[in-house]
């Protein structure tokens, strides 16, 4: 599979001034060949392709402003973006009402602010450079460091961003067979306080949860400096430079967190040699939250989508089999009374009674009066919900009072 090296390039960084140029000069190409599709396209009504294009333009100085294969990736980029223009049209003619207007052409990049991504094929970095540690890309004076071997790289991509650059190394890394036990499986219930509440069919597995606070704590201080520098801005702005320094670092921290925390996952499943993984996630599920005050502000900042995708690539590459389930009702039937689990939306759904309740944030009392940790309760009914044979054996070697753990401070 395809997997990213990521490397910042701040504005005070080496190579900064000769990438921005590089992409200054993307944009310009980017809207040369977008004016010639747009000519032609209003007066001839004909669509000029990228291979037209590329033919066309290729003695130009904007286009030799670039390697051959990077311009053409320009003009890959642009006629990608027609091709969605014409199937927005087509499905607006079929049905108008899914719009809010006809799609217009593809605009042209901002004269003097705009930038464009940049796509450097493997062809496009220097072989003999990357064996010794260090992309160089073609016909520049860039060298980024790595630790990839040639054979591995598939291309490198430079990312414009508001105050900086991403170059991203995209390399291809083979999936490893850890000989992974299918009939143990996990379960992953998303929240607040706990990032991760992670349980399994497995005898003895303690229930591992992922702290939470670090994110509230993070993004809490984002809001509270964000509050405080809107404040100092002229009635017509709506950011500074200072506003997109906090946003930039508080997504880096939330994603340095998210990383540890899913690596910690996967790590605890392959020691534990489980199979399968679980993820409790509804689509809405943090739109339609209704929690009220500054619970609702931090559960809609938590990047939930983000942190399942990060849990699935890295399940995928040890054989790890993800299956996301939606976890309506979850929450509140009870695992240790095996309740039925309806789902929202069938008949009579809300008819069902459930043998336990919630009793505090943290705790559940099932019919027998037993309690358990709430979100141990909703992740163990979640895994029997999506696999109802998961505890076929019976749930008497379930342990339900769980662990907390840090994932900067704790190895799996």
């Amino acid at each position: 599979m395809q997997l990213v090296e990521r490397h910042i390039i701040q504005r005070n960084h080496l190579h900064y001034q000769e990438i921005d140029a590089l992409c200054v000069s993307a944009k310009n190409l980017y809207n040369y060949a977008n004016f010639h599709i747009r000519q032609s396209f209003i007066f001839n009504n004909k669509y000029l392709d990228e291979n037209f294009l590329s033919k066309q333009l290729k003695s130009s100085e904007t286009y030799q402003a670039l390697p051959d294969q990077v311009a053409q990736q320009v003009l890959l980029g642009l006629h990608r973006n027609w091709l969605s223009f014409f199937a927005a049209i087509k499905n607006y003619t079929e049905d108008n009402n899914k719009f809010i207007g006809r799609p217009k052409l593809p605009k042209y990049k901002h004269k003097e602010k705009g930038r464009h991504l940049l796509v450097y094929p493997a062809q496009a970095v220097s072989n003999a450079n990357i064996q010794a540690g260090l992309i160089h890309l073609s016909q520049t004076h860039i060298y980024i460091p790595t630790s990839l071997d040639y054979s591995r790289l598939y291309q490198v991509r430079i990312v414009p961003k508001i105050d900086h650059y991403v170059v991203e190394v995209v390399y291809e890394k083979k999936e490893l067979d850890y000989g992974l036990e299918p009939d143990f499986m996990a379960a992953i219930d998303l929240g607040i306080d706990n990032l991760a509440t992670l349980t399994t069919n497995k005898p003895g597995f303690v229930p591992v949860l992922v702290k939470g606070r670090i994110i509230k704590s993070i993004n809490r201080h984002y809001n509270q400096q964000k509050a405080q520098l809107q404040s100092l801005l002229p009635t017509h702005q709506k950011t500074s430079k200072r506003l997109q320094r906090l946003t930039k670092k508080r997504n880096f921290r939330l994603d340095d967190y998210l990383h540890k925390a899913s690596r910690l996952i996967i790590d605890l499943m392959v020691k534990n040699r489980i199979g399968t993984l679980v993820i409790g996630q509804n689509p809405l599920y943090q739109q339609n939250a209704n929690l009220g005050g500054k619970k609702q502000q931090d559960f809609v900042f938590i990047p939930y989508t983000r942190f399942v995708q990060q849990l699935s690539y890295k399940a995928k590459l040890v054989g790890i089999k993800i299956l996301i389930a939606e976890v309506s009702y979850t929450s509140i039937a009870s695992f240790l009374d095996q309740d039925p689990i309806p789902t929202e939306g069938e008949t009579n759904a809300h008819q069902v009674k459930f043998s336990g309740q919630r009793i505090r944030t943290k705790l559940y009392r099932a019919g027998n009066g037993l309690l358990i940790h709430a979100d141990v309760n909703g992740s163990l009914n979640i895994l029997r919900k999506v696999i109802p044979t998961a505890f076929s054996r019976g749930i008497e070697g379930v342990i339900v009072r769980p662990v907390g753990v840090i994932p900067y401070k704790q190895t799996a």
